[in-house]
């Protein structure tokens, strides 16, 4: 989907990594690192979106970090591209109409990242129907053609293990 709009395989990582969870803020050479490019191919990228206010900047030290800019008119719509990329806004609407009382859901690790490793660990939070969620998974694993592991618990078994779950990478949905 997104190769059809950006023609820069590096754009498009990029535009994953950070508007998936732009909380998320990396320096040039850990991008490079992780995209297996070269620097110069990931400053031009970065230069460019953040000079046309997609990115923010931020020097700390002798490194510069990159983030997504949620105050950028066009936030909501990338950010909703790449989700719809990923298929979590399919997951998430699917689990918020048939599973239960479901009071918070964290995408956890790889994607929280914005990496697709080809895995989604989802982890659901409440009163969840578990048959519901087992037959869910399967359903979304077919239409999105990526593995999802998802996890639930009580609020009560959250707020006991929090400090564990939150170490992790991971991104609120809900």
């Amino acid at each position: 989907m997104l190769t059809e709009l950006f023609t820069s395989k590096t754009r498009i990582k990029l535009l994953m990594k950070l508007f998936l969870n732009p909380q998320v803020s990396c320096y040039l050479r850990e991008l490079a690192g992780e995209f297996d490019v070269s620097p110069n191919a990931i400053k031009g990228e970065l230069d460019s979106l953040t000079s046309a206010g997609y990115l923010e900047r931020e020097q700390n030290g002798r490194s510069v970090f990159f983030r997504a800019n949620p105050r950028h008119p066009f936030f909501p719509e990338i950010s909703s591209i790449v989700r719809k990329t990923f298929g979590i806004d399919q997951l998430m609407d699917e689990i918020m109409a048939s599973l239960g009382k479901v009071e918070e859901v964290y995408i956890l690790d790889d994607y929280a990242q914005g990496r697709d490793s080809g895995i989604i660990d989802v982890l659901l939070v409440g009163d969840v129907n578990r048959d519901k969620l087992e037959d869910l998974r399967r359903i979304t694993e077919q239409k999105i053609n990526r593995k999802v592991r998802p996890l639930a618990i009580t609020a009560r078994e959250f707020d006991e293990a929090r400090d564990i779950f939150m170490k992790r990478p991971h991104w609120k949905v809900v």
